[in-house]
């Protein structure tokens, strides 16, 4: 999420959009994969905020066969502007990522779900957007 114009960088991958994210390699932490990840598709270098969700589920990754993954979702906020490149991308991402895009919350609405994975993504920003709002006008 941009913290200017609160919009989530996302990456299109053939058909659908998807978030930054990976495996953990051995001995590797959630969080420390989030950030090696961020970094490796992104060229970002920013530590990851708070554990926004979590999901359990079956499915195939690019060209590979169903598996299950147990995912941790976080937060990550950095200044607007900044450059996005392929710091170090595999093999298979460089054969199915196709571009960076960003999203605004009413772009993301008006799509159809099923063009995001998972399809939940949208309803996870608005709901992260409306906790910021009510923490900010409590102050």
């Amino acid at each position: 999420m941009n913290k200017d114009n609160r919009r989530w960088k996302r990456l299109e991958i053939g058909f659908f959009y998807s978030l930054v994210g990976g495996e953990l390699k051995s001995g590797e932490g959630y969080v420390e994969a989030a950030e090696r990840e961020l970094y490796e598709e992104t060229g970002l270098i920013q530590n990851v905020g708070e554990m926004i969700r979590e999901r359990d589920d079956v499915y195939a990754v690019a060209r590979s066969v169903p598996a299950r993954w147990l995912e941790q979702y976080f937060l990550v906020e950095w200044p607007a502007n900044r450059d996005v490149f392929a710091a170090e991308w595999t093999d298979e991402e460089k054969s199915t990522i196709q571009k960076w895009k960003w999203w605004s919350l009413d772009e993301l609405l008006d799509n159809d779900p099923d063009l995001f994975k998972p399809k939940w993504l949208p309803d996870l920003l608005r709901s992260v957007l409306h906790k910021q709002r009510l923490s900010n006008e409590s102050l």
